[in-house]
């Protein structure tokens, strides 16, 4: 059994051997499925393991991508993509040079965990804007993973290229069990601090003022979109991995009336977009993650003219402010 496996197994508590059951019963469902209406795709092994990931990333992402969207923080996905993509170029060379095993994901959530916490410690010793922070960490993650592939001759190309534009063939069940794992957490993590993060969200002042830790939880919400963005990196690749953390989010936000609205209907958007983007791509041949970014732009696009449309209708705006989503979320608690 892998190290990567080992941790995963570890952190939830369940054997590996419990896990990969379940894995196997989610395949004899989808196999189930595909008998029963003829759906050819869903006869390959793979294509279950795609699909479970996908779907779980579709709740992963908007549920983080929420948040960051109302703190506009929507380019942080970018900066924690290219510090994984550090990670599993990390992976990759330690690979190379002393022939371990470790998975280049793992790698990859450890480096990107550490570049989140980096973005949160450089805005807060220099006074620096977030944007600021993001740029220099995008910037040298970026350019440790090219040094490490230049230093191995360029033997490292044809691996990455995998992790920069993702693909669906390469889902193998060891890193789904991973995923499951990081969907854990996050679900988990999410679930017991959603009022400290909806208070700090929308407004830091009242939430120091009240007692709550905001640098805490700050450090919180970084480590766990690096969590979503490694996680998608397996079908989106690095390059379009942030999408899902905002496309979703800003389509249900033009018809969402709160908070919880917009988180719903975000997760409701990325789901479609995953199961129609993951469809397409295999019908055509194309890329999981280019065919899933445009079908969420697609219903993006569409959320955006329905918006208008129900406005024009009503004669007032539907679309809520962020400090009226806060406080409905705040009154209905």
């Amino acid at each position: 059994m892998s190290s990567s496996l080992l941790v995963v197994s570890g952190a939830l508590g369940v054997p590996y051997d419990v896990l990969y059951w379940l894995l196997e019963r989610w395949s004899d469902a989808i196999l189930l499925v595909a008998d029963q209406f003829g759906i050819g795709m869903l006869q390959y092994g793979f294509m279950h393991r795609a699909f479970l990931v996908g779907m779980l990333i579709a709740v992963m992402a908007p549920l983080i991508g929420t948040f960051l969207v109302h703190r506009q923080l929507a380019l942080i996905g970018d900066a924690l993509a290219h510090t994984a993509f550090a990670g599993v170029a990390v992976g990759l060379f330690v690979n190379a040079v002393l022939g371990v095993g470790v998975s280049p994901y793992l790698t990859a959530v450890v480096v990107a965990m550490l570049a989140a916490l980096a973005i949160e410690l450089i805005s807060e010793a220099t006074d620096a804007y977030n944007d600021v922070s993001m740029a220099i960490v995008l910037s040298t993650g970026f350019a440790l993973g090219a040094v490490l592939i230049s230093l191995n001759s360029g033997g490292l190309a044809v691996g990455v290229n995998q992790y920069l534009f993702g693909n669906l063939s390469t889902v193998t069940n060891q890193n789904t069990i991973l995923l499951v794992g990081l969907f854990a957490i996050i679900a988990l993590v999410v679930g017991v601090t959603y009022k400290q993060l909806l208070y700090v969200t929308f407004d830091e002042t009242a939430a120091q003022v009240a007692g709550i830790n905001v640098r805490w939880y700050n450090r919180v919400m970084v480590m766990l979109t690096a969590m979503v963005v490694v996680g998608a990196m397996q079908i989106m690749g690095v390059i379009l991995v942030a999408a899902m953390l905002v496309v979703p989010v800003a389509g249900a936000t033009q018809i969402a009336r709160s908070f919880r609205e917009a988180l719903l209907a975000s997760v409701v958007l990325a789901e479609i977009a995953v199961l129609v983007g993951i469809t397409l791509s295999f019908q055509y041949e194309a890329t999981a993650g280019g065919m899933i970014v445009l079908v969420a732009v697609g219903l993006y696009i569409g959320a955006v003219l329905y918006g208008k449309l129900r406005s024009s209708r009503a004669g007032t705006v539907d679309t809520v402010s962020a400090d009226e989503q806060a406080t409905d979320d705040q009154m209905a608690d």
